[in-house]
């Protein structure tokens, strides 16, 4: 027999919905086993015992994030599958950059009031994103908190480890002037500068469900598009050429992500002319009245992760991303100069 209180349930806390959320959400987790996964939902500890063969020095890369305020979209919409895609991509797209595969994933989830069928859905989007990047989901919590989170609000976040070789990981050492800046598309605004975007939309007021022409979908299925994950796409690059370096653009978009892949002395130029700007940041920029270099520094601008490689490996590059799925392009080069990013 299952453990319940009435005395908790008076309180808020409903644990047999608790049990009954893990009966829904285990479909999903059995979608994300890979041959690594020790043990099952529902125990103390998630068991993963990696496989090292051929990795001389292995090191495992770590990375946690959340979904931020993004979440406000998916609670007006009520719509809650896609979210965890955006809570994996923003972990497993981090440790990327290192060079790492991801191994496994857990999540957090709080909630103000613990209503099975949508903790299911959430997890839903979270095995969907583990299932995409090739890692297993081996656990998390789910904790139902009234009084901290309105009843049809919650959080969520996660973390997840990957495994890299010491003596292959990818660390911007070795870039140098001359090198080549590609750029992977987004697929759109991802989880970055959401309070942003929710004022210049002021979303809470804004019909999410009408049609739009510019963007060719409703804004608030724009909105909720979820983050896009890279990671078949540059394991199989990884393969193929040297990959000097990689930036995952996130929150504080070219300015600040791109030259934490660069060594000192070397500078990223894009050149804007080339970017591919899907309709949605055309639109913000418009409505909210943003300057340029805002846009720039807040957003990923339709490119969600750059890699940079020797100019010789660029068409080789190219070619392979395009074979994983990626329409990848090439959007500037290095230059000797203060280590940042000059866009012109």
């Amino acid at each position: 027999m299952k453990s319940q209180s009435e005395s908790y349930k008076a309180a808020g806390v409903d644990i047999t919905a608790g049990y009954q959320a893990v009966e829904l959400m285990k479909q999903h987790v059995a979608r994300t086993k890979t041959a690594g996964v020790c043990s099952a939902v529902g125990g103390f500890g998630g068991l993963f015992r990696p496989d090292l063969t051929g990795i001389s020095n292995p090191i495992l890369v770590s990375g946690t994030d959340g979904v931020g305020t993004k979440l406000k979209l998916a609670f007006l919409m009520d719509k809650h599958d896609t979210v965890g895609i955006d809570c994996v991509a923003m972990c497993v797209n981090d440790v990327l950059c290192c060079g790492a595969k991801p191994l496994f994933f857990l999540d957090y989830i709080a909630v103000g009031k613990n209503v099975p069928q949508r903790v299911a859905d959430i997890v839903s989007g979270v095995a969907e994103g583990c299932v995409q990047s090739g890692c297993a989901l081996i656990g998390g919590e789910t904790a139902e908190m009234p009084g901290f989170y309105a009843e049809d609000e919650y959080d969520l976040a996660g973390f997840c480890v990957g495994l890299a070789d010491g003596d292959h990981l990818i660390d911007g050492t070795t870039v140098c002037p001359g090198d080549v800046i590609i750029g992977l598309p987004s697929s759109g605004i991802h989880s970055n500068g959401y309070s942003l975007v929710r004022k210049v939309f002021d979303v809470e007021n804004a019909d999410l469900h009408q049609k739009d022409d510019t963007l060719g979908t409703t804004l608030g299925e724009a909105l909720l598009k979820p983050t896009k994950i890279y990671v078949s796409a540059i394991l199989a690059l990884k393969e193929q050429v040297a990959i000097k370096a990689l930036s995952h653009i996130t929150g504080g978009g070219f300015y600040e992500n791109i030259p934490r892949s660069l060594p000192e002395g070397c500078c990223a130029k894009i050149q804007k002319s080339r970017l591919q700007v899907p309709p949605i940041f055309r639109l913000l920029q418009e409505r909210g009245g943003i300057p340029e270099r805002d846009m720039f520094n807040t957003f990923n601008m339709g490119i969600g992760m750059t890699a940079v490689v020797a100019k010789e490996d660029a068409e080789t590059a190219l070619q392979t991303l395009q074979g994983a799925g990626e329409a990848a392009y090439i959007i500037g080069e290095i230059v000797a100069g203060e280590k940042g990013v000059e866009i012109w």
